[in-house]
């Protein structure tokens, strides 16, 4: 074998997921294929947009931000709205992205890996 072998402890290829860190939940920083909706980020926008029933309220316009976990089998836990525009705005996001079908997980070096996902959803109604 070699004389000298040296790992680059900065590169994301040898970084390896600790099965102590099983639970931990990363953001895009660490990640080497980040989580995917089945059919793209296009496909997900659609559910949504379809799924979602905004306010009677007329002339309400805004964001909704929400965060969720992306979990290592795809599903979507952890669903917080961390800013809505009232009239149940944040509500009726919670309820369709637990509607949502499974995604393919992110991964670090081929491990899934919990992945935090942060999404505004813009709410703009007639009248």
């Amino acid at each position: 074998g070699p004389d000298k072998f040296v790992v680059d402890p900065f590169d994301k290829k040898n970084i390896k997921v600790k099965s102590e860190d099983e639970n931990a939940v990363y953001n895009s920083a660490g990640i080497t294929e980040m989580p995917e909706y089945q059919g793209g980020i296009e496909l997900f926008y659609q559910f949504v947009g379809k799924n979602y029933q905004a306010p009677k309220e007329e002339k309400l316009k805004g964001k909704v931000y929400v965060t969720f976990i992306i979990e290592k089998n795809g599903s979507l836990t952890d669903i917080k709205v961390l800013r809505d525009i009232g009239y149940g705005t944040g509500d009726e996001a919670i309820r369709v992205l637990k509607l949502c079908p499974n995604w393919i997980p992110g991964k670090i070096n081929d491990e899934p890996v919990r992945v935090l996902y942060s999404l505004p959803i813009t709410i703009q109604t007639a009248g």
